[in-house]
């Protein structure tokens, strides 16, 4: 015999099946700055054409930092940090389940 369809059950599986794709993620934010690089015959001499620096931004060992990342590794960075976005997302979801889940059992138990 088949359990009762429980949509929040199904749901948490689903996430926690999907965690794995998201094992390359990376934590901090993704910053995109516009500089100029200081050379007086640079074309952003002017200010107005200035540079792309990319950085991810991020605390380590309660420090802020930025990381520089070279133009070659932005599209891949940004969705690194993305799956980090989702990870949360996900995480935040189970355990909304789990408690809905754990508030309903103990109230059947006070019944």
């Amino acid at each position: 015999m088949r359990p009762p369809h429980e949509p929040d059950l199904e749901l948490r599986g689903q996430l926690i099946r999907s965690l794995g794709a998201l094992r390359e993620m990376l934590p901090g934010s993704f910053v995109e700055r516009q500089r100029a690089c200081g050379r007086p015959g640079c074309h952003c001499a002017d200010g107005k054409r200035l540079h792309s620096q990319y950085q991810i931004s991020l605390l380590i060992d309660g420090k802020p930092k930025a990381l520089n990342i070279p133009a070659a590794l932005v599209e891949k960075v940004r969705e690194k940090i993305e799956m980090r976005r989702r990870f949360e997302a996900a995480a935040a979801t189970i355990c909304s389940v789990n408690l809905k889940r754990f508030l309903q059992e103990k109230e059947d138990r006070q019944v």
